[in-house]
């Protein structure tokens, strides 16, 4: 089949470079070596394997290719996304698909991971292998053969409602940690899943939103992740929601075989999101290979159109193939039989999660040595907020994970300090003025509730609720509307990690509305037996939280906020500030005391307008079943803080990359513009001289580090070499990111970011410790994506190198030949 032609570029894209013949012959050369490589790939024992699945094509009827092709339902649901049956007159075993951002999505316990934003901050590809290989042995233990993760979208606006389930702004970190989490989930047996392809960086209006974004953005931004995890061998792909230049991304042929398949060489198989599919034919030509979670275009449509002549079979067969490929490769095929199943470790899948939460958490703030928590600072501190004592292990949706256990923050705290009061500080479930159980047979149940309003208020009502979602009690306000109505298609599931479940396990929906003075009912009718109950915030109660949380610090000599933000998928944020009314919780306790800490469980970057008030601020993430343990070991010494940041904090709603443009996002008339081009995140704040609240790469530590001794030098084929000495120069062992920035070729037209990651490098040292340390820059990084080739060109010439502790703080400057 011919290649399809790329995807137009917007009217406004700039005019591409000409290529001269130089860099021709070296795009040339790089095809002449993708296509030895590949040939050098087939041995003896692939051809085999190519014959043993050519052989059990062979043998299915067409209805069994179908069921290959399409999700259906399990007969043994473990509470997985997906199933497909196999056919067990051949030996072919199902395959059961499992979410699993932060560790595996089903019914039963497993290993709740911190949130890969947590991962990332670490900075260590070695550890997202680790992290990767826990999830893997779990999956299998746990009867899944199919992982639907890791995400690598980007982190493009600090609105999206994902953020926390991916990796980073930056590609190249993305696809170091992609490639390296990859490796470690498929060595334990487990196939890999990456996602969502393409151009999936928010949740508002996802299932129909149009990215339009010009050639060399798509590839040198949001592509170069999912590239890095298809030559680190993942087995499938899955395709995103929105359309990107006009065409859905599941039925897009730029994106499937074009870019995956012609120019990466993909040989696993393709599967939509869930309900993503938008056609038979169409999705089929263009690579689509699976439909998930059901049939609806590819099991009787798909049929009807094989024996129509409308779609030939052999498009089928092409599909079938690309999974039974991939299944072979597992060992899921006879004659082999089904690799053993390893028991689940949860002993070892703690010590991980452990490892991570403390490597990732980033120490934002730290005015006068406030932390570490030692001798005076410790033995006296009132500990604030919810999430101190619920403890915030994930967020919500398809990343939620059921734990074996999850200690509180507080506890932590407690077993490490003195003297140790709490304080609620923002109430999250509400004072209960009402509760009822129904019993069983009761045939239904109603029941009118007189509540008082002092004076003119916003009130949030709060129902908690056993049974299912349809089953709730309906309540209504004055006669009107009703008040926790069912949200619209799958928007039930999506109502956050931490705000919709009580901590006895009950179901939480809440209402904000603005009631006049005086006595308001409330009518409650059910049909289903339960228990419910109905809660309430009001301007009093939250006074009163304030009040104490406040008097609390005023008696203690440090006092520890916990903050939140409870972020899910299906839904984007409406602000980067944090939720209900914790910055007046926060101002409030650090007026009361100026040893004020803040731990932050948020899903991405926040605002935070208390901050030049508050002593220390600790970046958690989403911590996982281990978070309590871990930002405890921080806050008291007991690990030195090395995370850093893989995003770019602003400083408000109006200073940020997509701020101001609603173009950009949240899209304007169903499409939305990439017009920041390559530069997105930090290279936006340099390219605009904008300062943010903290830059890309920024962290603290409790010791200090220098940076002494740059050079940068030609390299191998291309690239370049570069050398740097860092030194501990403070009295604790620690560690550090040291991060090497490089700048624009000046011999390409092509749009450049000023600054770009280009290597980087996690470092342990003692205090007085030195380390010489040698970094590789490859030519990909140095290379930019020309659209009129469609391909790589380097960027030659002289090129500024910088030394630095994060973008904002680039120390050692010196200038190299990339030849």
């Amino acid at each position: 089949m011919p290649a399809p032609a790329p995807a137009p570029a917007p009217a406004s894209e700039s005019a591409s470079v000409p290529v001269s013949r130089r860099t021709a012959l070296r795009l040339l050369g790089g095809a002449i070596a993708v296509v030895a490589a590949t040939a050098a790939t087939a041995s003896p024992a692939r051809a085999a394997d190519a014959r043993r699945v050519s052989q059990l094509l062979a043998k299915l009827t067409l209805d069994e290719k179908l069921t290959f092709l399409h999700g259906a339902t399990d007969p043994a649901p473990l509470g997985q996304a997906g199933y497909i049956p196999g056919v067990p007159r051949l030996g072919i075993p199902p395959l059961r698909l499992s979410d699993g951002p932060a560790g595996v999505r089903v019914t039963a316990h497993a290993t709740a991971l911190p949130a890969p934003a947590l991962l990332a901050s670490a900075f260590d590809p070695a550890l997202a292998r680790e992290y990767g290989r826990v999830i893997g042995r779990e999956g299998r233990a746990l009867g899944q053969d199919v992982l639907l993760s890791p995400m690598v979208n980007l982190i493009r606006t600090p609105y999206a409602g994902r953020n926390f389930e991916t990796f980073s702004e930056d590609p190249l970190l993305a696809s170091d940690m992609v490639a390296a989490e990859v490796g470690g989930i498929q060595s334990e047996g487990l196939i890999a899943t990456v996602k969502h392809f393409a151009m999936n960086n928010q949740e508002y209006e996802r299932q129909s939103i149009d990215v339009v974004v010009d050639e060399q953005t798509m590839h040198e931004t949001e592509l170069r992740g999912f590239e890095a995890a298809i030559q680190a061998g993942a087995g499938a792909v899955m395709g995103a929601y929105n359309k990107v230049n006009g065409t859905f991304a599941c039925e897009n042929p730029y994106l499937l075989t074009t870019v995956l398949r012609e120019q990466w060489g993909f040989e696993g198989w393709v599967m939509t999101d869930w309900f993503a599919a938008h056609s038979t034919a169409a999705a089929i030509r263009a690579g689509l290979d699976m439909e998930m979670p059901d049939g609806t275009y590819f099991g009787d449509a798909l049929k009807k159109a094989v024996t129509d002549g409308t779609v030939p079979e052999a498009l089928v067969d092409r599909s079938v193939r690309r999974i039974l490929t991939v299944m072979d490769r597992f060992g899921l095929l006879a004659p082999r039989g089904i690799p053993p199943r390893p028991a689940r470790d949860a002993a070892a899948g703690a010590r991980t999660a452990l490892k991570v939460a403390t490597r990732g958490g980033v120490l934002l703030r730290n005015e006068r040595e406030a932390l570490p928590l030692t001798g005076a600072a410790a033995r006296s501190v009132a500990v604030i907020g919810p999430t101190a004592k619920v403890p915030f292990v994930s967020g919500g949706g398809s990343a939620h994970v059921v734990p074996d256990a999850a200690a509180s923050p507080l506890d932590a705290i407690r077993a490490r300090a003195g003297k140790v009061t709490y304080a609620l500080g923002e109430d999250i479930y509400g004072r209960v003025f009402f509760e009822h159980t129904i019993p069983a047979g009761t045939g239904g149940y109603s029941h009118d509730i007189d509540v008082r309003v002092p004076q003119d208020d916003e009130w949030t009502f709060l129902i908690h609720y056993t049974g299912a979602h349809p089953d709730r009690p309906k309540v209504v306000l004055d006669g009107g509307d009703e008040l926790f109505p069912q949200a619209p298609g799958y928007g039930e599931f999506f109502s956050g990690g931490l705000i919709s479940t009580t901590p006895d396990g009950l179901s939480v929906r809440r209402k904000a509305i603005r009631l006049t003075a005086g006595t308001h009912r409330l009518s409650v009718t059910a049909t289903a037996a339960q228990t419910f109950r109905l809660a309430r915030i009001t301007s009093a109660s939250r006074a009163e939280d304030v009040a104490a949380a406040a008097d609390a610090a005023r008696h203690a000599r440090t006092a520890v906020v916990f903050a939140y933000e409870d972020a899910t998928e299906g839904l984007d944020r409406t602000t980067i500030g944090l939720p209900g009314h914790q910055d007046a919780l926060i101002e409030a306790v650090a007026a009361a005391n100026p040893r004020t800490v803040v731990v932050l469980n948020t899903s991405s970057c926040s605002a935070m307008p208390w901050l030049a008030r508050t002593a220390a601020v600790l970046q958690m993430y989403y911590p996982g079943q281990e978070g309590a343990a871990a930002t405890a070991a921080l806050l008291f010494g007991e690990a030195n803080p090395g995370g850093r940041l893989s995003q770019t904090f602003p400083v408000s709603d109006g200073r940020h990359p997509v701020a101001g443009d609603p173009h950009r996002y949240p899209g304007v008339d169903g499409e939305e513009r990439y017009s920041e081009g390559v530069d997105i995140g930090y290279r936006w704040y340099e390219a605009q001289k904008v300062r943010p609240l903290f830059p890309f790469g920024h962290g603290l530590s409790y010791t200090r580090f220098s940076y002494s001794r740059l050079t940068a030098e030609p390299d191998g084929r291309h690239g370049l070499r570069v050398t740097f000495t860092v030194r501990n120069t403070g009295r604790r062992t620690g560690d550090d990111v040291p991060q090497i920035y490089v700048g624009p070729s000046p011999d390409l037209t092509l749009p450049q970011p000023r600054v770009a990651l280009a290597a980087y490098r996690r470092l342990t040292l003692a205090p007085g410790q030195a380390r010489t340390v040698t970094l590789r820059v490859p030519a990909r990084v140095l290379s930019s994506w020309d659209p009129a080739a469609h391909g790589w060109v380097l960027g030659t010439g002289r090129r500024a190198v910088h030394l630095g502790a994060s973008a904002g703080d680039l120390r050692l400057s010196r200038t190299a030949e990339v030849r």
